[in-house]
């Protein structure tokens, strides 16, 4: 399963919307369960997309430049009109620099990733031939990571891949709406990309630091 410039703001949901509603069960879906499972994380991520407006890399010994490093929300962008199962796609997420790639696996769920290897930053590829979820493979030095959560099963690279949040609109289109570093927990990535624009939502999360920063907001 799998996750480039912005398209135009479309507007979202307004309020008292079943995507609002649903929103407002964030916060309890999240603290209930820690082990929330990767699929239960991108539903997480479609309620979230679903309040916002659409449209508003790997490591090599600590050198190169994180995939997904920035403070701030990146612009949606959309990823494919349509993923079957099976399917993958390239694209570019959150710069233009930073290569990623979307997975739809074969029981219908999406994850997304960095495309660039934790190791010596070599290109991953998908192979949907590889196991019963298929693989995704680093040719350079035999890196493979789990299709499901990006982590490391086999060769040197030292980190799993950073994720990309997906989610699918109503259309059947994929939209890549926010990253997370390698290893960095879904509740953190969120909170550190959707807390300083998005304060409702940081709520919701119930992000750290929250009362701080609109204390400091109304002051």
């Amino acid at each position: 399963m799998s996750l480039t410039e912005p398209p135009p703001p479309v507007p979202g949901p307004g309020p008292g919307s079943a995507a609002a509603e649903a929103a407002e069960q964030l916060r309890d879906r999240i603290s209930a369960d820690s082990l929330t499972t990767r699929r239960d994380y991108l539903r997480i991520v479609a309620t979230v997309s679903g309040g916002l407006a659409i449209g508003g890399v790997g490591v090599a010994a600590g050198i190169l430049h994180r995939h997904g490093d920035s403070e701030t929300l990146p612009r949606s962008k959309k990823v494919a009109d349509q993923l079957a199962p099976g399917e993958s796609v390239a694209f570019r997420f959150p710069g233009d620099e930073d290569r990623a790639l979307a997975v739809r696996l074969s029981d219908g769920s999406l994850v997304g990733y960095s495309a660039v290897c934790t190791h010596l930053a070599c290109a991953v590829l998908w192979r949907e031939d590889r196991g019963p979820e298929g693989e995704l493979y680093c040719p350079c030095h035999e890196g493979v990571f789990d299709a499901r959560t990006g982590e490391v099963t086999a060769g040197p690279p030292p980190r799993p891949l950073p994720k990309i949040f997906l989610t699918e609109e109503l259309d059947g289109s994929i939209w890549a709406v926010a990253t997370a570093r390698s290893a960095e927990a879904t509740k953190d990535a969120l909170c550190r990309q959707f807390g300083p624009s998005r304060p409702e939502l940081a709520e919701r999360l119930g992000c750290p630091g929250l009362d701080r920063t609109t204390e400091n907001g109304r002051t």
